[in-house]
């Protein structure tokens, strides 16, 4: 017979639990409002250059513009807009692939002087999308009546949406999958408690319906941002097109077969009662289970960051095995503590068991964690400057947290597996139960028996004694019983009142005619008895399931453990949010290697870069100044000219002139440059270097005899 565990009240935690569960919440709260301010969901594809470059000026109008970006992104007819001046388009409105992640569209021919602006709107590899804009000119700039949408692409109501699904689907997945392997691999009775069979069927429904919500949001995330557009057929069929609506429509196929494997799990083999059998069949349920686990962990590595970037090959198989390792240990997590406060018959064993596959999990997630950071994160200077690696930080400290609260379970769960006062704990709070309640005197109780329930109970007897298991009359004489109220019912002697008796086993039977026996007799029951033993019966299991309860909470190992596991799913909740966030945010290396390209591909400044020197060596003719000129005066290569003039205005012959170009903020330099002597007065040296935008320190040393020199320096910016 198997029974249910009751359900917890507000007396199921005490104040240190409700304690843990405010201080989870505020934690939630207040991280969720700092990161979302701090970190809204962001592109993983960024543009690192363009031709025309940003700002440039150009003297003829291009036949096209090619935009690249640090990452293949999938790009469309229309995804590139050039608007003229008035805000009308001049492209063709075909896009073109143009090899190393470049992509170009066509321009109208007999474009008119002014400034153009570029918009574009793509999807990254890893399925974000990201958008942007930049500006160059024709012949000379000019004011431009073209405006842009305030509001980011993937933002607004839909991006929020298109967020809290992709949350719930990563909570379903590690509940659904967490808690399938605890009752397979931990405590194979658990596929008969109810609790346990609601969490791991209330992951399965939160995947699926998360998973349909994304797919229908896809269109409008990447798009128009408009949430009608959820709706759009048409639009819909385009996002099957791609690699994240066939990753979408994949996972909604596998969880098909995971509510299969659900299915059998809570049905046949839950009923199975040969020990061979079950063991087969838990086999293949391990085997199919983990296979489809694993295809479901897949459609996430194969669309979003681990297919993308260095390593792909090794990094789409390490995220499969971190995402596994994160279910296995929350999930079951989640399973454990539901039945330290649902099922309090969970046998010690089980705990043992669960103890060991976390640590296996935890082991798993150190060593892909540290692959993956490095992977995207790439530096210390990323891993603190950047969004990525600042949340990055958060998870890990976080996971710390986790990590220690867990040892602490670890440590109860030992003590349980021990034994207190030389017998179990179990049976130790048994005990203590017994003596706690022993000095309260017990009233005698007969049984009572319900015909229509089948269920006995203890009542009280009316002499104070308690009576046999059989009917009887009032005075106590044996009778005869049948096995069912549909039997016939042998005639009993009474040994009260020298009569013949009917009677029933239980006391609950019936004639043969099926009318209850006559009140006067002595096996006769009063009108309304029956519904009075079933209310006992009632009261009688509500009593027993109080007794479980106080065996349960009478131990202090378990009791323990309850609080630390509660505590552990609270800090894994706020883990599981920051892993979002990670999802959804620029990873540091992406970011650093677009920073770098955006001041690469800066605005270049009209003209060559002119900087005066005078100077005083202190000697004889010591006097003069110098002029430099560094054409054209932006990134890349450069020509450099250096005059050197007396007081007077005429050349000034000097003996030696250095030049050396210094970027202090990037630690870039000292360049040094040894211009050649062109004639009196006039030095030069080309292809001069200059690596990236910023404001350069630029030395220059002249000597005026043997041993009269000075060196001067002033900062320019270059780029």
């Amino acid at each position: 017979m198997r029974t249910t565990a009751p359900r917890p009240g507000p007396a199921a935690l005490n104040g240190y639990g409700r304690l843990l569960l405010v201080a989870v919440a505020l934690i939630v709260a207040v991280l969720g409002s700092v990161l979302a301010a701090a970190a809204p969901a962001g592109a993983h594809a960024a543009l690192t250059g363009s031709d025309p470059k940003q700002g440039a000026v150009v003297d003829k109008a291009p036949e096209q513009v090619s935009l690249t970006f640090s990452e293949k992104v999938a790009m469309s007819d229309g995804s590139v807009r050039v608007l003229d001046p008035a805000g009308k388009r001049v492209d063709t409105g075909k896009t073109t692939d143009l090899g190393s992640h470049t992509y170009g569209v066509k321009l109208k021919p007999g474009l008119p002087d002014g400034t153009f602006t570029v918009a574009y709107q793509v999807v990254s590899a890893d399925s974000h999308p990201i958008a942007g804009a930049f500006t160059f000119s024709i012949g000379a700039p000019s004011a431009t009546k073209v405006t842009l949408p305030d509001q980011d692409v993937g933002g607004g109501l839909v991006g929020t949406l298109y967020d809290i699904a992709r949350y719930v689907a990563y909570a379903g997945f590690t509940v659904v999958v967490g808690g399938a392997a605890f009752v397979l691999g931990c405590w194979q009775r658990g596929a008969g408690v109810r609790p346990l069979q609601r969490l791991v069927v209330g992951g399965w429904l939160a995947l699926t319906g998360a998973t349909l919500v994304t797919l229908l949001l896809r269109a409008p995330y990447t798009g128009s941002g408009k949430l009608g557009d959820a709706f759009d057929l048409a639009k819909l069929g385009d996002v099957l097109q791609t690699k994240t609506g066939a990753a979408l429509v994949s996972r909604l196929l596998l969880l098909a077969a995971a509510a299969l494997f659900i299915a059998v799990l809570f049905g046949a083999y839950e009923r199975r009662e040969d020990a061979k059998e079950k063991r087969d069949l838990a086999f293949g349920l391990a085997i199919g289970g983990g296979v489809v686990a694993t295809g479901v962990a897949a459609t996430w590595a194969l669309a979003e960051h681990a297919s993308t970037g260095i390593q792909a090959g090794i990094a789409m198989p390490v995220d499969v095995l971190h995402l596994l390792a994160v279910a296995a240990w929350l999930g079951g997590l989640a399973a454990l503590l539901l039945c330290l406060y649902r099922a309090p018959d969970i046998d010690a064993a089980a705990v043992r068991r669960f103890s060991r596959v976390a640590f296996v999990s935890v082991v798993a997630l150190a060593a892909t964690g540290l692959y993956q950071s490095w992977r995207q994160v790439g530096s210390w200077t990323a891993l603190v400057e950047t969004g990525y690696g600042q949340l990055l930080l958060v998870k890990i400290g976080l996971v710390a947290v986790l990590v220690g609260v867990a040892s602490v379970s670890r440590r109860w769960t030992m003590r349980i597996a021990g034994e207190a006062g030389g017998m179990a704990p179990e049976a130790a709070a048994a005990t203590v139960v017994e003596q706690r309640t022993s000095t309260k005197k017990k009233k005698p109780v007969a049984v009572a028996h319900s015909s229509k329930t089948g269920v006995s109970a203890a009542v009280d007897t009316a002499d104070g004694k308690a009576s046999g298991g059989k009917g009887g009359g009032p005075s106590g004489g044996k009778g005869g019983g049948s096995k069912s109220g549909g039997d016939k019912a042998d005639a009993g002697k009474g040994t009260g009142n020298g009569g013949k008796a009917s009677g029933a086993k239980g006391s609950g039977a019936k004639a043969a005619d099926g009318k209850a026996t006559d009140g006067k007799e002595p096996g006769a029951k009063a009108p309304g008895q029956d519904k009075r033993a079933a209310q006992l019966a009632r009261q009688q299991a509500a009593m027993d399931t109080a007794r479980q309860k106080r065996i349960r909470d009478a131990d202090p190992h378990r009791s323990g453990l309850r609080r630390s596991v509660f505590a552990e799913a609270g800090v894994a909740v706020v883990v599981l949010a920051v892993t979002t966030l990670l999802t959804s945010t620029e990873p540091g290396r992406t970011e650093e290697e677009a920073k770098n390209a955006s001041n690469t591909s800066a605005q270049q400044p009209a003209g060559p870069v002119k900087a005066n020197f005078p100077f005083d060596t202190g000697g004889k003719d010591g006097k003069g100044a110098v002029r430099l000129e560094l054409t054209p005066g932006r990134t890349g290569s450069n020509d450099l000219h250096v005059y050197a003039t007396r007081p007077n205005g005429s050349a000034f012959d000097l003996p030696e002139v250095k030049v050396s170009f210094t970027l202090k903020a990037k630690d870039v330099g000292p360049l040094p440059v040894a211009p050649d002597r062109i004639a009196t007065g006039h030095w030069s040296a080309s292809g001069v270097q200059v690596p990236m935008a910023g404001k350069w320190q630029v030395k220059l040393t002249v000597r005026t005899s043997d041993i009269d020199q000075v060196t001067l320096d002033k900062n320019v910016q270059i780029g």
